[in-house]
């Protein structure tokens, strides 16, 4: 779909969203203050990520492209709206897992904010596009952080915690410490993008 610059192939295939259950499972484990969890959704995630990049890389090597495809060139800058979207995916898909929503569509939507920039990625590393591939990498990591950051804080506004009392209050503190790292962290990116 990203290189025959076809949207709607590229929507139809990100239907799966493998990058969602791993995120939301991290903002779940930070606000519940689960350790375990939030080490399988780590885990779970690189794995994730690795095996995108390293796939796309290949095709990225075996395929000759021209990068200036709108669906690859869109995906090496990071912008406002795609920090805004990031955000909005992560309410979203936090909305959902506590709601009941679909999760196909709120999946999609996290997809459309992670998926696609990841492979973008790998495809320009295979290329060897060094400068390109880092953009796109960029924006993966602003929508990582964001994704996360919208999960936490949604869970958290929603009154997620344990169960049990005596787990609440080291809980509370790890969601306190997320919010404040991930904010950080966003804030560096932006810094480093926009400077």
């Amino acid at each position: 779909g990203i290189l025959q610059d076809n949207v709607a192939v590229i929507i139809g295939a990100m239907v799966i969203a493998p990058l969602l259950g791993p995120n939301l499972a991290l903002a779940l484990a930070t606000t519940l203050g689960d350790i375990d969890l939030a080490r399988r959704a780590m885990k779970a995630n690189a794995a994730e990520i690795l095996a995108v990049l390293s796939f796309a890389a290949l095709i990225g090597y075996l395929l000759k492209f021209d990068p200036a495809i709108p669906q690859i060139i869109s995906r090496t800058k990071v912008g406002l709206g795609d920090i805004i979207l990031a955000l909005a995916a992560g309410s979203a898909a936090t909305l959902s897992m506590t709601t009941g929503v679909s999760s196909a569509l709120i999946g999609v939507m996290v997809a459309v904010a992670l998926l696609p920039p990841l492979v973008v990625s790998g495809m320009l590393l295979g290329s060897g596009n060094w400068v390109l591939a880092t953009g796109a990498g960029m924006l993966v990591l602003v929508n990582l952080i964001c994704i996360n950051l919208a999960g936490v804080m949604t869970f958290w506004i929603q009154g997620i915690q344990p169960r049990k009392l005596w787990e609440a209050g080291r809980a509370t503190k790890a969601t306190k410490i997320a919010i404040i790292l991930w904010t950080l962290l966003l804030i560096a990116l932006v810094l480093i993008l926009f400077s």
